[in-house]
Formats: C-alpha cells, structure tokens, sequence
C-alpha cells in the first residue's frame, strides 16, 4: 500500500479554491461557498479513496491576500539570506513574528505546501492577469513544490483563458489544466489526474487508479439514473384509474392523478439528486400539461387481448374476447360484447380478474383513466435532460436546476418505446395502482431494456 499523494489546494482569494474541492469530492458540503472574499479562513482537508485504500489528500488553504508585500517582505530578508534557496528562505520567514501576524494567511498556505507533494494553484479565468497573481507564483515558487495551475470558471462568458495560457507560459508553466468547478467538462477530472502525473510520475499508478474509479463510477450513475426514469415511465405507463363517467368526477379524478404523477416525478428528481450527491432542492420540476387524460382504448391493447387469449385458453372464447374489443371500440354493447362476457364468466378467475373489472366498469358506466401517451413523452424529455444537466453540473454550482418542457425532437415523434406500450396492458406492473406487484420479473426485464433504450 503506498501514501496517499498530498495535494494543497492554494491561490488568491475568492478564486474557487473550495469550489473545486466540491467538484471533486463531490461533497456539496465540504467548506464554504460564498462571493465574501477570504472565506476561508483555515487549512481543511478531504481524502479520495479506491476500495478502501486512500489515494489523494486534499488540503483547501484560506486565499492568498497581500502576496505583493510578502515578496517584499522576503526579498527584504536576502541580504541575511542570499545563500538560501527557496524552501530554506520561506523556513526562516515562517519561523519570524511577521509569520504570526501580518501574513498568517499566506504562513499557513505556505506551511501546507511545503509539507505536501504538490499544489494545484486556482486561478479565476475571468479576472485579468495582474502583477499580485505573478507575486504569488514567485513567492509559491519558494516552496519547492510542482505546481499545476487550474484555470476555474472557463465556462463563464467574457474569460480570459488566452491571456492565463500566456501569461503562466513566459512564467515557464506549460502544464495547466482548464476546470470549470460549476460546469466541469465530462473528462475534466480525468485531464486534471493526467496532468499531474506528468509532474509526478511516482505517482501515476495511484492517479491512474482514480481516473478509472471516476470512470466506473460516472458510468455506473448513469444506468442507475437511467433506471430510475424508466421505472418513472413504466409506473406512469401502467397506471390507470376506472372513475365514475360523469364530468364533475372526471375532473376530480383527473386532478387527483394530476397530483400523484406529479408527485411520482418529484420523486424521481430527488432520487437523481441523490444518486448524483446534490441536495433535494437543487432541481425542481415543472407542472405536467394533463388535461384530459387518456380514456378507455388500453382495455382493447393488442397486448392485453393477447394476455386474455392466452389466458381463457384460445379458440371460441378468445375469439369472442376480441371481438368484444372491436364491438367497444366502437361504442356498442353488442352480442359479441355479451358472448365475451359469458366466456369471461366461465373462464378462470385470473382472467376475470385482470380484465373483467375492467370490462365490467366500462359497460356499466365508468371511464377508465390512464396517462396520455404526450405525457408519458414529456416525462421521458425532462429527466434525461435532468440526467443530462446533472452529469455536466458541478458541486460548486449555486443555480438550482430547472427541469422544464424541452423542445428536442427526440421522443416527439414516432412510437413510444416497446417496454412503454406493453406497460399499458399491465397495470399491475405500477406503484401507482393499487395491487401492484412491481417485482413480476417481466416488469424488471422491461424496465432493463428501456433504461438501455435510455441511455442511447
């Protein structure tokens, strides 16, 4: 088992230096977020482990302020130190009253990169490039350190990223990473662990270990994310509601389904929150278009009147269970609806069960209440586009997340996906409904094959 490689998080303040610490923590907790300047105030530290073993320890260190009067201040001291090199002048420094007074901020960042084995030193790409930040390269310089430079906020309208390039390469630093704690790109942690094996070969098998961790893992949130949507839409695919026909219990019932697939959703969000680290009120959902519903035509589902052919048996009374279908459809109780009837009757009572309440409501009266197939869609649109924002979204943002109506084409137009439409003939299949037996093995395999349809 080897050390854990120490990384101290340094740089000027208010630059992002805990953001970042978010971001690849992914602890939306760790430390204090604010626009304050000189936040933080105090070395904190968080640790990075693979199956156990601690790979990475970062150290977040409170801003450097006053950077341009420290390299005075230092260089004061080189007629008594000409002969030091850097780490020996800082030692002195450190151990002086000005240590203890004037620069206890920078004394402490500067005693927590001298015992660490690198610096990553955070530079807000949207301010310009001014003398104080070079003080502070110079002076870090002293500490005998690497130091990979982490241009923040890249993703921000109006950064300076050219200008940080040139300015760090006259300095002699080639190396640098481009990470956006609030928007990182998908492989930016991955560029920021391969960049510092550059500057530390010792260390490139732990770093490499964490790249493919963070891969495993980024991968894994995915198909468990697309799994909770699909287990959403299947739920909502499958419910359905046999409610009195007349307009004012209609609706009622309309409203109330309205609310419990709301709800449903917001379920959903807050478990891709979860499964993502973020906190529950860092998404929220918009309300559902429901208006109507969807009425009646799922009892005659090809899938469900293949169920009940294969259920009385075949032949003459699967035959009249079909035509009893067409004759509804069409809006009439006929001598084929009533030749069904009878079949259902004499047939088994899992037959009756699943289908003859049903048919029973409908002849008698009551409207069956199911999710319209543009709900079912939109349901689909917003929490890949949640998944989507989630993915890109670091642990530093402040925004919450607005799952709205997106406009993409995709899931507008053709047929819903096979799981959704066998969904429709088997409302035992959602939590919505009472009964439900959301365990049933064919359930799961659909669920299965649409979070992988999900995810292309």
């Amino acid at each position: 088992m080897t050390d854990a490689l120490k990384l101290a998080v340094v740089g000027h303040t208010n630059v992002g230096k805990t953001s970042l610490l978010r971001t690849l923590t992914r602890d939306v907790d760790f430390g204090e977020v604010s626009h304050r300047p000189s936040t933080t105030r105090h070395v904190e530290g968080a640790r990075l482990s693979v199956d156990g073993e601690a790979l990475l320890e970062l150290y977040d260190t409170p801003g450097l302020e006053d950077a341009i009067a420290l390299r005075d201040h230092l260089d004061a001291l080189a007629p008594a130190a000409a002969r030091l090199d850097g780490p020996e002048r800082l030692a002195r420094f450190l151990a002086g009253p000005e240590a203890r007074g004037r620069f206890e901020q920078e004394a402490k960042v500067l005693r927590q990169l001298l015992v660490s084995d690198a610096g990553l030193y955070v530079i807000d790409a949207r301010e310009p490039v001014l003398a104080k930040y070079r003080d502070e390269l110079a002076v870090l310089a002293d500490c005998g350190r690497p130091l990979l430079p982490v241009l923040n906020f890249v993703a921000a309208p109006g950064h300076r990223e050219d200008d940080w390039r040139a300015a760090l390469a006259r300095l002699g630093l080639h190396a640098l990473v481009a990470f956006d704690s609030v928007a990182p790109p998908t492989d930016g942690e991955q560029r920021l662990y391969q960049s510092l094996a550059l500057l530390l070969e010792r260390a490139r098998p732990q770093l490499e270990r964490l790249i493919a961790d963070h891969q495993a893992q980024r991968g894994a949130r995915r198909t468990a994310g697309a799994r909770l949507i699909a287990e959403l839409l299947v739920d909502a695919a499958a419910c359905r509601r046999l409610v009195d026909g007349d307009p004012a219990s209609l609706s009622a019932a309309v409203e109330r389904l309205r609310g419990e697939l709301r709800g449903h959703e917001q379920r959903c969000v807050e478990a891709l929150l979860a499964l993502y680290a973020f906190r529950r009120g860092d998404a929220a959902a918009g309300e559902l278009p429901l208006q109507d519903g969807r009425w009646g035509d799922d009892l005659f589902h090809p899938e469900t009147l293949k169920q009940l052919g294969v259920k009385v048996g075949g032949g003459m009374a699967a035959g009249a269970a079909a035509g009893a279908g067409i004759d509804l459809l069409v809006g009439g109780l006929t001598l084929g609806a009533a030749a069904a009837l009878g079949a259902l009757a004499g047939g088994t009572w899992q037959t009756l069960r699943n289908y003859g309440e049903r048919l029973k409501g409908r002849l008698t009266g009551q409207r069956e209440l199911s999710v319209d197939d543009a709900v079912l869609r939109l349901l689909a649109l917003r929490q890949r586009q949640l998944l989507t924002a989630l993915e890109g979204r670091g642990h530093a943002a402040q925004q919450p997340i607005r799952v709205d109506n997106p406009q993409q084409q995709a899931w507008r137009e053709g047929k819903l996906p096979e799981a959704l439409q066998r969904a429709r003939a088997h409302p035992e299949w959602s939590t919505l409904n009472a009964g439900a037996r959301p365990q049933q093995a064919e359930r799961q395999e659909e669920i299965r094959r649409l979070a992988a349809q999900l995810q292309e």
